[in-house]
């Protein structure tokens, strides 16, 4: 405990709290405080100025991070027969139709990251849109993960491609890569999920979108940061 103590201060004094930082410097930053024994990520925390309780003002969308996450994700695809093969090919965790959604309606169990579906089989997933849906599982057009074709769906996902939205606060929390990861992949990284947030401003939402950005490391300090 000792040792933590030690190192969560060491990192909290190379923060300056009163200063917003360029991205560069943040994320310079952000790799000097990433000192755990395991390689964590970079994580970025955007605070909009939504009323997260107004549905017309939800954030929600997705976005390819050119350098991917550095996570790697379990996709299931629920697909007909003559889909499988392509979305095993794919490389897709667990494929299936009718047996899979009743196996989860079953055991409650979804041992996968995203779900992807051929929209055939979207009106067969209302037996289990709770299961998913409360887990963030469901599948919609409008975050790119139903369409004919499967196998280019898994491919986007398995390279970069993430979803995002806000939470009950109205932030949006969202990882950019590992902290090994080069400064100028981070970068770009960073600057393209900013871009698409901005994006996906709601039309309701009028002035001032974000308020603040900050990121750090895992286990690491808040950054302040200006883009």
């Amino acid at each position: 405990m000792t040792k933590i103590a030690k190192r969560v201060k060491a990192n909290n004094e190379l923060v300056d709290v009163n200063k917003v930082y360029t991205p560069e410097e943040a994320i310079e930053l952000a790799k000097k405080t990433a000192n755990t024994k395991f390689v964590g990520s970079l994580e970025v925390h955007i605070h909009t100025l939504i009323d997260a309780k107004k549905t017309d003002q939800s954030v929600r969308g997705t976005v390819s991070l050119p350098h991917g996450s550095g996570k790697t994700k379990k996709v299931a695809a629920f697909v007909t027969e003559s889909k499988e093969k392509e979305a095993k090919d794919a490389g897709a965790f667990v494929v299936g139709g009718e047996e899979l959604i009743k196996k989860i309606k079953e055991t409650e169990k979804t041992d996968f990251d995203v779900a992807v579906a051929e929209p055939a089989l979207m009106p067969k997933l209302a037996q289990i849109a709770k299961i998913l849906g409360t887990r963030g599982l469901m599948p919609n057009p409008k975050t790119g993960t139903v369409g004919a074709n499967v196998g280019a769906l898994i491919k986007e996902i398995a390279g970069g491609k993430v979803n995002f939205k806000n939470d009950d606060s109205g932030n949006i929390h969202q990882i950019i890569g590992k902290s090994n990861f080069d400064s100028k992949a981070l970068l770009e990284n960073l600057k393209v999920l900013n871009q698409a947030v901005l994006q996906s401003k709601p039309t309701t939402v009028k002035g001032q979108f974000i308020a603040s950005i900050s990121i750090n490391s895992t286990m690491g300090p808040g950054i302040k940061v200006k883009l």
